[in-house]
């Protein structure tokens, strides 16, 4: 039977997940692992966005216009601007070439497939570039014995560019390994909430998961290439100070 009425989340119940938050911030402070104040403020950061999210979203569906999505698309490409290549053009195929609406960027697709894909390539580059630059850095003595053997900077650098790239991608990997058996994704619980047949519901979230895997792949890729030309001088000598940024 098919859900043909959501049932809706008046301000009382959100709140209970609050305090839930609060319990989890107190207990971690208790145990002196310094995530309260980070935990307690990406939580309001979380209400305050998604408040003025649900409020601009809704005026966008309502009017439909090319111009408009476009630049929200921006802003969130801009937000995330290491991942405009990967996250981008993932996006614009995915919405083209295979869910196909009448408009490929109509709204009601283009943004919520823009912002999973942001989202998790976010999270893919950034494990990705952390990884790499902590291997480097305490690996740096290793590094510099393989150029004194004749190695490239490529070459030095294979196996910790292979390991950081295994780091960005593994949660994406584990996530679509459970999803179905351990887990719902959100997407489509989303949809079947919202009325829509769980068959559709698979269907996209297997379309989204899939774009995740591309998107999070080619980003990490790129971002570990950009930080590898950065690790090395012109004279493919290794710099000494730690590079954390691309």
């Amino acid at each position: 039977m098919i859900i043909s009425n959501i049932v809706s989340l008046p301000i009382e119940r959100i709140s209970l997940a609050c305090v839930l938050i609060m319990i989890l911030a107190l207990t971690t402070w208790r145990a002196d692992l310094r995530l309260a104040r980070p935990l307690l403020i990406a939580s309001l950061r979380l209400i305050i966005q998604l408040s003025l999210v649900g409020l601009i979203l809704e005026y966008v569906f309502e009017i439909n216009n090319f111009l408009l999505v476009t630049l929200i698309a921006l802003v969130m490409l801009l937000v995330a601007c290491s991942m405009f290549v990967s996250s981008f053009a993932v996006s614009i195929f995915g919405l083209a070439a295979i869910i196909r609406a009448e408009s490929w960027w109509d709204p009601r697709y283009s943004i919520p497939v823009l912002g999973m894909l942001l989202g998790n390539t976010m999270t893919a580059v950034a494990l990705s570039l952390d990884r790499f630059t902590t291997y480097v850095w305490e690996g740096r003595e290793t590094i510099e014995a393989k150029l004194m053997l004749g190695h490239s900077s490529q070459e030095a650098l294979k196996m910790i560019s292979r390991d950081s790239l295994r780091a960005g991608l593994m949660p994406v990997i584990n996530s679509m390994a459970i999803a179905g058996i351990v887990s719902l994704p959100g997407m489509m619980t989303g949809q079947i909430l919202a009325g829509n047949s769980p068959t559709d519901a698979v269907r996209y979230q297997i379309v989204i998961w899939l774009l995740i895997a591309v998107g999070c792949g080619f980003g990490s890729m790129l971002v570990v290439q950009m930080a590898s030309k950065r690790v090395f001088d012109e004279r493919e000598r290794l710099r000494t100070e730690r590079i954390y940024k691309v």
